[in-house]
């Protein structure tokens, strides 16, 4: 609770015109007074979350004769004749700064008027450097007293609706710069997504495996069904695409030798925007030389669960309100008896793609006519009536091969593949193989793709040479693994939306008329 409420600049409601010429014109005053309003530095010597931490026991009225330095942004101002009061915001929290005419006159003698110029030259939203001591004010409020301050950057547009929050989602992320201004618990989210990725370079660390970089730029996109974005280089004079996978050039890096490799990267499909899908995405691909699927559940659970106990510091996590518990060891289940659960179809004993797809309509599957085998029919129906319910984190085994391009063969169940995704809140957050290394055998998989791809699918892709030659040079047993960055931080963070994992989420440009805010109220 701050010593005054918070009292408003103005009365009227100004155009953002109006206010931005007003603060123009304090510039100039700054100019014309000897003071930079964009200094060029600041040296601090605490933030606000370890000044309120260090001082949290100090008594109202007491005052610790230690001098500290701060920086930030004003969030409110309270003014009153020779005592004024401003809510500073740093990176970690607030702090008041409790300002009397006074001492700022003493502190600051070699500016004359210094406490008043502050006063009528500083708004909210501006940048301020303090220096001063710790004080609990009276009314029990931590406080720095400040002896000198610094305008460091003038503000020239202000903060939304005060400081009530930036509440136009749309506007939100836009202007995320806005956003993580007045919602400290935006800033949290992307300091957690922070911590999450270096969780998981460190444990993989750990583990023995090296990151390596592949590229953005490709001449033949793969590694997944999904429509690229194309570019063109004009010196080369040729078609590229933005990669959609790395799977394929880090699988020749294990051709090349190394046993373990990974790469967390940016992604780029051009599909539709969803709650779950933005076109630029973040992943990571793990591969390892002698392994299989069944390592890379293990190393799925494991990794997932070491980084959730070191960021949140426990497995029972809420998504939505839906309790989650991450607790090892996950469900293990496969697709076929997944289905047969949910829905009681048993596609082991359909032996025409006719009759699966009659028994699927039975139970109310819609979208079936681009289905050519019974393996894509299994896969609709499993998206349809068993996916949104495997809210508890669960491992799905055993996809059909037609849907499945780049997995092994399984070894004891023909027409299936060895892979598995993990799913969690109802959707996908990682998918796995036992890699395909059979040269021959990938080649007519990736042939097929390109069969479909000239038939007019977008999101099939072509043959790429050079990655069956680096095949046909022998790679090792191989266990490969996707985990997807946003869904991951989505889900240890509470967001219902990508866009809220994502700094910067892809929108359409705004339409004049939107973008115009006629009026700003204070």
């Amino acid at each position: 609770m701050s010593d005054h409420q918070s009292q408003p600049e103005h009365q009227s409601t100004s155009t953002l015109e109006e206010i931005r010429a007003t603060r123009q014109s304090k510039v100039e005053q700054l100019k014309q007074l000897g003071l930079n309003p964009y200094a060029y530095r600041w040296e601090s010597t605490h933030h606000a979350a370890e000044l309120q931490e260090k001082y949290a026991d100090l008594p109202s009225g007491e005052e610790v004769d230690l001098e500290v330095a701060i920086a930030g942004r004003i969030l409110t101002r309270r003014v009153f004749g020779k005592l004024a009061f401003f809510n500073l915001q740093d990176e970690t929290g607030t702090i008041q700064l409790y300002l009397d005419k006074k001492r700022i006159q003493e502190g600051m003698a070699d500016i004359p008027d210094a406490f008043n110029h502050l006063k009528q030259l500083t708004d909210v939203g501006d940048i301020l450097g303090v220096r001063g001591t710790i004080k609990r004010t009276e009314k029990g409020e931590l406080s720095v007293y400040v002896r000198q301050y610094a305008m460091l950057t003038k503000s020239l547009l202000p903060l939304p609706d005060k400081w009530h929050g930036l509440t136009d989602v749309a506007k939100r992320y836009r202007q995320r710069y806005v956003d993580l201004i007045v919602n400290p618990e935006v800033r949290q989210t992307f300091r957690r997504r922070a911590q999450i990725t270096a969780a998981i370079r460190r444990d993989l660390d750990r583990q023995g495996f090296i990151e390596i970089e592949t590229p953005v730029l490709q001449s033949e996109a793969g590694g997944a069904d999904a429509r690229p974005f194309i570019t063109y280089h004009n010196t080369l004079d040729m078609e590229l695409y933005l990669r959609i996978a790395t799977e394929l050039h880090l699988k020749r890096l294990i051709v090349g030798g190394f046993e373990k490799v990974f790469e967390l990267g940016r992604i780029f499909r051009n599909e539709g925007i969803s709650t779950r899908h933005n076109p630029e995405f973040t992943t990571i691909e793990v591969y390892q030389a002698y392994a299989d699927y069944y390592d890379m559940m293990a190393l799925t659970e494991n990794l997932i669960t070491t980084v959730a106990q070191e960021v949140l510091g426990t497995l029972q996590i809420t998504y939505q309100g839906e309790a989650i518990d991450l607790a090892p060891p996950w469900c293990r289940v496969t697709m076929h008896d997944l289905v047969k659960e949910q829905t009681g179809l048993d596609f082991e004993q359909f032996q025409t793609v006719e009759d699966a797809k009659a028994a699927a309509a039975e139970v109310g599957i819609e979208g079936l006519e681009d289905c050519k085998s019974i393996g894509r029919v299994l896969n609709e129906v499993f998206e349809q009536k068993a996916e949104p319910n495997l809210i508890q984190p669960t491992f799905v085994l055993d996809y059909p091969v037609e849907i499945s391009p780049l997995a092994k063969p399984h070894r004891s169940k023909p027409g299936l593949v060895e892979r598995f995704e993990l799913f969690i809140v109802g959707r996908e957050t990682a998918n796995s193989f036992s890699e395909l290394t059979d040269p021959i055998d990938q080649r007519q998989r990736l042939e097929a793709q390109a069969a479909r791809k000239a038939a007019g699918d977008l999101e099939a892709q072509g043959v790429d040479e050079d990655f069956l030659t680096a095949l046909e040079y022998g790679m090792p047993p191989t266990g490969g693994l996707g985990i997807g960055i946003d869904r991951l931080v989505m889900l240890l963070t509470d967001c219902a939306s990508i866009r809220d994992a994502i700094a910067f989420p892809l929108l359409k440009p705004e339409k004049p008329q939107e973008a115009e805010d006629k009026s700003v109220k204070f």
